[in-house]
């Protein structure tokens, strides 16, 4: 007997993996950001970690209730489509026949076969169907946002947890470049083994990732910089 071939489609995971990605990203960048802001006003170590905790967790929820409410919507709207296809099939079921058999022959089957795989897939389940066929819906991209949100708060939680590590374990002087550093060989890692789960060129990917998380934390430490000589 030969063994089942299983393939592995990017679209399987594109849900979490973009929620879980975004997450990690700025989790790394905004605590970094935050920890290199207030490091360049020169406080104590403690006003350092504590605006870094802050930002940990204000932004771990801030993540999760952003892409539940995000999700959500693109959830709501798959719903109200589905509704509004089964309402179609109820009313005029001869005319989605006629629109299923049309797509199927835009796709390049001859009008006999599209008409008799539009009748067989009617008879197995025709709304799954029109769902999938006419409006784009398939189950590997449903809209889940309750997984979205957790997977965005974790993801954030583990990648802020990194620059937070580094005050704890280098030397305050040396944290307005241990940090970025720290964040920017993270960034690329991340933006590396993004793009490669998704398909991309991994050297792309960190290089995008990595140029805007120096652009970031070079602002907020001239932010800092200026309002710690001013306050």
């Amino acid at each position: 007997m030969r063994p089942r071939h299983r393939e592995h489609h990017v679209v399987d995971r594109i849900g979490w993996l973009r929620a879980a990605v975004l997450g990690a990203n700025d989790g790394i960048l905004s605590v970094s950001s935050i920890i290199v802001g207030v490091a360049a006003a020169r406080p104590g170590v403690s006003a350092i970690l504590l605006a870094g905790l802050a930002g940990l967790v204000a932004g771990a929820m801030s993540m999760a209730a952003g892409e539940f409410v995000s999700v959500s919507s693109q959830a709501d709207a798959e719903a109200a489509e589905r509704a509004r296809e089964a309402a179609e099939l109820a009313d005029d079921p001869d005319g989605e026949h006629r629109e299923l058999a049309a797509i199927y022959r835009a796709r390049g089957l001859d009008e006999t076969l599209a008409e008799q795989v539009a009748t067989q897939m009617s008879a197995h389940d025709a709304l799954s169907a029109h769902v999938r066929d006419e409006l784009g819906l398939t189950a590997a991209a449903t809209a889940r946002p309750v997984q979205a949100a957790f997977a965005s708060a974790a993801s954030f939680f583990a990648g802020g947890a990194a620059p937070m590590l580094t005050v704890l374990l280098a030397p305050v002087a040396t944290l307005i470049w241990s940090v970025p550093l720290v964040a920017l060989v993270l960034l690329a890692a991340l933006g590396a083994i993004g793009a490669q789960a998704g398909g991309a060129s991994a050297a792309k990917g960190a290089l995008r990732v990595t140029f805007w998380g120096a652009l970031a934390m070079l602002v907020t430490y001239v932010v800092g910089h200026i309002a710690g000589a001013t306050l």
